[in-house]
């Protein structure tokens, strides 16, 4: 066996070579450095996660959810949803779903507010981005149906002016208005897509169909306190929040004892129930899209 070298038996650096490197070292740095920088410039860039298929969702209410997040904190919510049922597919890149839909919002109020700079414009890496808008532009806009056509196309260039990679899809809105509205706002999303050669997203069908199995199987409740009945206040109470006091429920729990007032089925937004109905039609759409895109190796 060969007892260890001693440090002070440890070969020593040659003098010359040790003054060469010391030299050298800050060129090295700077050299390394610019490299660095030049990688960081060139490389892709993402909007959250590396190496994962970027979808943003742009909307109103009926995109956000932002009842069902205060109720059911923990969701899973429309993009967990459109998340989940991609991974589960087995085959398709992983994705990551951004949801910036905001309630009350319309395509004008979106641009003016300042909003869409703060919360899309500078999203970097976004590969797919729905747009889902109409309900709030039908009852806010001025001259909807000459602006809301307008505002739209003006919502698409600034897209594909902040990103170009991207597939735009204009979507049409689910059942929340009567028929005959729903169908005036969706022919005039069908003539945006067409006019701009853009891939339409028609999820009022699939929303359409399900509510045939129940008409108010996927909206949830809200009602006003004060208008439930007197004697039964103190049993409402539980469900109610806010100023002035309002029963919110998710589902049918109550509608055996508050089903028969008028207005109690009133707010058509959806419930859970109805966001995993968009969320599955979304996963539905994307997927042959995801593979398609796999296909060609992008």
């Amino acid at each position: 066996m060969v007892a260890p070298q001693s440090a002070i038996d440890a070969p020593q650096p040659c003098p010359k070579l040790l003054r060469m490197t010391t030299n050298c070292f800050p060129r090295l740095v700077r050299l390394l450095a610019l490299i660095a920088l030049t990688c960081a410039l060139t490389a892709p860039l993402r909007a959250e996660h590396e190496g994962k298929v970027q979808i943003l969702i742009l909307g109103d209410s009926t995109a956000e959810g932002s009842i069902p997040r205060n109720l059911v904190k923990e969701g899973p919510h429309l993009e967990d949803v459109i998340r989940q049922l991609l991974a589960a597919e087995g085959d398709l890149p992983p994705c990551n779903v951004i949801n910036v839909a905001l309630s009350g919002e319309y395509i004008q109020r979106l641009v003016e507010s300042g909003r869409y700079d703060k919360v899309a414009a500078k999203l970097p890496g976004l590969d797919y981005i729905f747009i889902r808008y109409g309900l709030n532009d039908n009852a806010r806009r001025q001259d909807f149906t000459n602006n809301f056509p307008k505002d739209f196309h003006a919502l698409l260039a600034r897209l594909r002016k902040d990103h170009p990679s991207a597939m735009l899809i204009p979507m049409t809105v689910i059942p929340f208005s009567d028929p005959a509205t729903s169908e005036r706002i969706n022919n005039l999303i069908r003539q945006v897509a067409e006019k701009e050669k853009l891939k339409l997203f028609d999820i009022y069908p699939r929303y359409a169909a399900e509510l045939e199995k129940g008409p108010n199987m996927l909206n949830y409740r809200r009602f006003p306190l004060a208008k439930i009945p007197e004697k039964l206040q103190e049993f409402a109470k539980p469900f109610a929040s806010g100023t002035p006091p309002t029963v919110v429920v998710m589902d049918n729990r109550l509608d055996a004892h508050f089903g028969h007032l008028p207005g109690w089925f009133g707010d058509r937004h959806p419930n859970l129930a109805g966001y995993h109905v968009i969320g599955d039609e979304t996963a539905k759409f994307l997927a042959p899209l995801l593979r398609e895109r796999k296909a060609k190796g992008k």
